[in-house]
């Protein structure tokens, strides 16, 4: 590989990890003007092993931004990120593929103030992107919820 090459593997990386990150930062405040923005044309989301609903980034957008009200805290981290690059149409590079772990803490809405969290949840997600005109774009995201616990009520 030559320095260039490897040039561009490392920014495509850093561009494919920072859709990743944006995503958090999207769900985690309620950004879903931003949050579709992320996705291709025809991206979709499936949060079925979540409880949740799998379809186009619109209908998947409403469904959060309903589900999620509730929780005046939502905080994702998203670690151990293991991307793949992928290729399309005889070129290197076009598609990625990103595994990463979640831990999702997040705090119902009350006066309380902050507070330990009440629903805490982990697991993997599996994003595909693809380079577009416009950068590193969702084609799809998979969560895999593995645990969830919920603080018990005094």
């Amino acid at each position: 590989m030559t320095q260039r090459a490897e040039l561009a593997t490392v920014m495509d990386r850093l561009a494919v990890d920072g859709v990743v990150t944006e995503y958090a930062m999207a769900v985690d405040d309620g950004d879903w003007t931003a949050y579709r923005a992320l996705f291709t044309a025809d991206g979709r989301a499936d949060y079925r092993s979540a409880g949740g609903i799998e379809g186009d980034t619109r209908q998947v957008a409403a469904w959060l931004a309903e589900s999620l009200a509730v929780f005046a805290m939502r905080q994702h981290l998203i670690v151990n990120r293991q991307v793949r690059f992928g290729a399309l149409e005889h070129d290197t590079g076009d598609t990625a593929s990103v595994r990463a772990d979640y831990l999702n803490p997040m705090r119902f809405a009350s006066d309380a103030g902050p507070a330990e969290p009440d629903l805490v949840c982990g697991g993997r997600y599996t994003f595909a992107l693809l380079r577009t005109a416009e950068g590193w774009r969702l084609r799809e995201v998979v969560v895999h919820e593995k645990w969830r616990r919920l603080t018990p009520t005094p």
